[in-house]
């Protein structure tokens, strides 16, 4: 990628991998991009972990965190995503007040409003703890890179959270509000039971479901979904749509071929869709899918957007963003 030396060490079940560079400034682990990492929640510059005293674990901390040469927009307390780590939420809610008003007192905390680095305290248990930094752009703003989504009791299906997060993680704000509107036409590929559907639909889209198998809920009789029992591999609109949708379970390099086509073909402009990997080489398949969708928008003479992540709510699967520039 962009040349970095270093080595990853992981242990099975412990929650989270750590890299370290060899020889390099940290200014260059800056180059490192977050939207560039598609198995990554978070994206966190880490220093020496540091082993606590129980008696004492404030005055080492703050000894520590005066060694590193910034302002914080904010702190952040962290553990693994395991039973273990998320038995820490009590230590954290006494802790962490206590730490703030320490750094408000030293003048460690800028404006909210600064493109300061947020400060990380990742604690593999009460004494041991891990402070990072994380920058503006280049990062999860979730704690842990986890979305807080609460399942809308209407939606038929918990899929319509991945759609949710992928268009929260794959795009900006800003990015999201320009692509996606109310009043475009979408088709969902693969639509039952209308998870996907639902999400597109409370955005005031206009969605084509495609599927042999049954809408549920309040979509059956929706006036902005039209359902077409057919299969979603041959479909085609007549008219060219703004957005294309697929979660269907089917090979990967096929549904990688399938969404690049529509978007040589003009039936589409862009597109959310899911790939469900093997259980082994996971990352050559997303290589050999990636290569499939590059060759064909090559052929067509396209220029491209294209976005992967594993997201929260993905099991077995990334999620992928693919875009005419």
């Amino acid at each position: 990628m962009i040349g970095l030396d270093g080595e990853a060490s992981a242990e099975e079940g412990q929650g989270f991998v750590s890299w370290q560079g060899q020889g390099v400034n940290p200014r260059r682990m800056q180059e490192l991009r977050f939207d560039q990492l598609i198995f990554a929640r978070q994206l966190l510059q880490a220093y020496d972990c540091l082993t606590l005293p129980e008696q004492d674990r404030l005055s080492p901390l703050l000894a520590a965190i005066a060694e590193i040469p910034d302002k914080f927009s904010d702190v952040v307390f962290e553990g693994p995503d395991t039973n273990d780590g998320k038995a820490l939420s009590g230590f954290f809610k006494r802790f962490q007040p206590k730490l703030i008003e320490s750094l408000q007192a030293a003048k460690r905390l800028a404006e909210p409003s600064k493109a300061a680095p947020r400060l990380h305290l990742f604690w593999l248990d009460k004494q041991h703890c891990l402070p990072a930094l994380s920058y503006l752009h280049n990062r999860s703003e979730w704690p842990m890179g986890i979305p807080r989504l609460k399942m809308p009791h209407e939606a038929p299906s918990r899929s319509t959270l991945k759609l949710v997060e992928a268009l929260h993680t794959l795009m900006s704000d800003n990015e999201l509000r320009e692509r996606m509107r109310a009043g475009q036409r979408a088709v969902d590929l693969g639509a039952a039971p209308g998870g996907w559907t639902w999400q597109l639909v409370n955005r005031g889209l206009k969605v084509i479901a495609v599927d042999n198998g049954p809408l549920k809920g309040s979509l059956v009789d929706d006036p902005l979904v039209q359902h077409l029992r057919e299969d979603g591999l041959r479909y085609r609109p007549r008219k060219a749509v703004d957005w294309v949708v697929c979660d269907m379970v089917e090979k990967p390099s096929r549904i990688a071929q399938l969404i690049a086509g529509w978007l040589a073909d003009g039936a589409a402009r862009q597109a959310i869709f899911n790939l469900k990997l093997p259980m082994k080489k996971r990352y050559d398949e997303v290589h050999r899918c990636f290569a499939i969708i590059d060759d064909i928008l090559d052929r067509a003479g396209l220029s491209y957007i294209l976005r992967a992540k594993q997201l929260y709510h993905d099991r077995e699967e990334i999620t992928c963003f693919l875009a005419k520039k």
